[in-house]
């Protein structure tokens, strides 16, 4: 049991005892104690004075010395400021506390059982008419993260991603590559397929913008332009060419498709993401019209006189909504319903999490009525884990202009920035090879990449600065990694030691104290971050960590420390703190490097 539970349990004896009254256990407050002030746990008192008919101060003072007596070898003194018990807790359990974190690798995590919870996760969602770029790294890495902050907390997770592989835009692409392609592929080209269609996708773009302006010079309004322009007109044949099964248009989208998954593969390898299970709209989208056609014979949804379905939300409070156009082409909503029934006969589903950006926070509402009316168990309790956009120092970023952060080139940016900023650091260490150094980088350029952009909470809008996100001091990836790989080179200079010999009576200095219980906090971290949906916890958890061990480090010999018992124990501390950085930046896809 932790030290606050026994302190909580006793403290309702107590005051039972006391007063006479039944306590409930939401009266007992705990929480640690202001630097100021003696003790590391303090008792909230004010709740109590209700019972005991007496000042608070008076009140603290008969409940701290029933404590002491009802807790030996736990509560070793007390003192009562106004409201508040402050109790000092002996050395030995503080490190009891310590060994029961070292015995346990996974300390702070619920292990996973058959029975445990499925939790489908679903993020990334690329279209295949342009590579991923800096919005869908931040999509990709909070999904990740969120994956593994679940899976701590007992859930088995499924993770998922929705294709976007259909649709006007995919046309853009394969029409530009048909006109002005010449035959390019990945191979001739030297580009990534990604890149390559990303390329055409933006070539479309400017000769559609070009024809619309002669238009306009010849007197038709901009929107008659924007229809009446001879591409879009050709684009919006080959999406009905394909709708047709088209032999040739398939084709050349089959094509087209596998330059584009080659390339993505290639960036979520080097993300380190991964999926479970990929969807595609192309396979989805027909299951989606059934489930609708389904929901129309029930009585669900209506059909107006041009054709088109339609849901009327207006009993919930919402507008009507399109779920099916006047020719029978299905909408995004449709698709995700499609999608839906497909994860639910795979999968048998407890939870389904969309990580999607915030512009869809309408979508989701809707789509989590109508799963609900089509009986899917999990509608109505959908999760949108709805993220904010990020945003550039000089604005924000516009797929069809080509202005966008191209993720490889971000990824590319960020190891080089990391290998040149840590090369004095690296060219210290002895026989490090120039592979080695390489792969340092790596870690730190793609750790600081990660750490800057999930310790922002997701729910705001984030502005990226990769100069800052590099740096090896303040509240960085690098910063918390720099410190593991420290903790990582005492370890070896310590070289064989037991670390469970710890004597129980070693004494212990606050800065000591306090670093067990903020090792301690990371169980309610993961906790809070899984309750929340917030990874963001756990970045800032291993922060605020680090930067305590820091000031211990600087404060207090370890290797050095004479007094063996005391050395053994910092050893032993800083090894525990080694390992909760570890397993805390693993739940948010950061590694940290042996030497740094």
């Amino acid at each position: 049991m932790k030290i606050e539970s026994k302190i909580a349990e006793a403290v309702r004896q107590v005051a039972e005892e006391l007063y006479g009254q039944e306590v409930p256990q939401k009266m007992v407050q705990l929480q640690q104690t202001r630097p100021e002030f003696e003790g590391q746990i303090t008792l909230v008192v004010f709740p109590f004075t209700k019972m005991s008919h007496k000042a608070p101060e008076q009140t603290a003072q008969e409940i701290g010395e029933r404590l002491v007596g009802k807790l030996p070898g736990i509560v070793s003194r007390y003192n009562a400021v106004k409201g508040f018990l402050n109790l000092s807790i002996s050395p030995a359990q503080w490190i009891g506390l310590l060994q029961e974190i070292q015995a346990n690798p996974s300390y702070g995590f619920t292990p996973v059982t058959a029975d445990s919870p499925l939790v489908m996760i679903e993020y990334s969602s690329p279209n295949t008419n342009k590579p991923l770029h800096l919005g869908h790294v931040r999509n990709n890495l909070l999904g990740w993260a969120l994956a593994r902050v679940m899976q701590a907390n007992g859930n088995r997770v499924v993770k998922t991603n929705i294709v976007n592989d259909r649709g006007i835009h995919i046309c853009k692409s394969m029409l530009a590559w048909l006109k002005w392609g010449n035959g390019e592929t990945p191979e001739t080209s030297g580009k990534k397929g990604d890149h390559l269609i990303g390329d055409y996708y933006v070539a479309f773009d400017k000769h559609y913008r070009e024809e619309v302006r002669q238009l306009m010079e010849k007197g038709m309004d901009e929107e008659q332009a924007k229809q009446e322009a001879p591409l879009i007109r050709e684009a919006r044949a080959m999406l009905v060419k394909w709708e047709q099964n088209d032999p040739e248009v398939r084709a050349l989208w089959r094509k087209m498709n596998e330059w584009v998954y080659a390339g993505f593969d290639e960036t979520y390898k080097a993300l380190g993401v991964s999926f479970d299970k990929i969807y595609y709209e192309s396979e989805t989208y027909l299951e989606g019209k059934e489930k609708v056609e389904e929901g129309l014979r029930k009585g669900f949804f209506y059909r107006r006189d041009d054709g088109s379905v339609w849901a009327d939300l207006t009993a919930e409070g919402l507008d009507e909504k399109l779920l099916l156009r006047s020719d029978g082409t299905s909408v995004y909503m449709t698709q995700d319903i499609g999608t839906a029934k497909l994860r639910f006969q795979d999968y048998p589903i407890d939870k389904m999490i969309y990580v999607v950006g915030n512009e869809q926070n309408y979508h989701f509402q809707v789509l989590s009525i109508l799963l609900d009316k089509l009986g899917f168990k999990w509608g109505k309790d959908l999760v949108h884990f709805s993220y904010g956009m990020v945003e550039l120092p000089n604005g924000k970023m516009k797929s069809r202009e080509g202005t966008v952060v191209d993720a490889d080139d971000l990824i590319a940016t960020m190891i080089a920035d990391a290998r040149q900023m840590s090369a004095d650091k690296v060219n210290k260490l002895e026989n490090v090879t120039d592979e080695e150094a390489q792969e340092i980088a790596r870690i730190v350029g793609m750790g600081a990449l990660k750490y800057f952009i999930l310790k922002v909470d997701a729910r705001k809008n984030m502005l990226f600065n990769p100069e800052e996100s590099i740096d090896f001091n303040g509240n960085t990836g690098p910063f918390i990694q720099y410190t593991y790989a420290r903790i990582r080179s005492i370890l070896r200079k310590a070289g064989e030691v037991d670390l469970t010999a710890l004597a129980e009576d070693t004494e212990l200095n606050e800065k000591e104290i306090g670093l067990i219980q903020k090792l301690q906090g990371f169980e309610a971290a993961v906790r809070q971050a899984g309750t929340d949906y917030n990874p963001s916890c756990i970045a800032n958890y291993c922060y605020e960590l680090v930067k305590e061990y820091n000031q211990f480090y600087h404060d207090f010999s370890i290797l050095r420390e004479e007094d063996e018992r005391k050395r053994l124990f910092r050893i032993a501390l800083s090894a525990a703190v080694g390992q909760v950085v570890k397993n805390g930046m693993g739940l948010l896809g950061i590694e940290v490097p042996e030497r740094m």
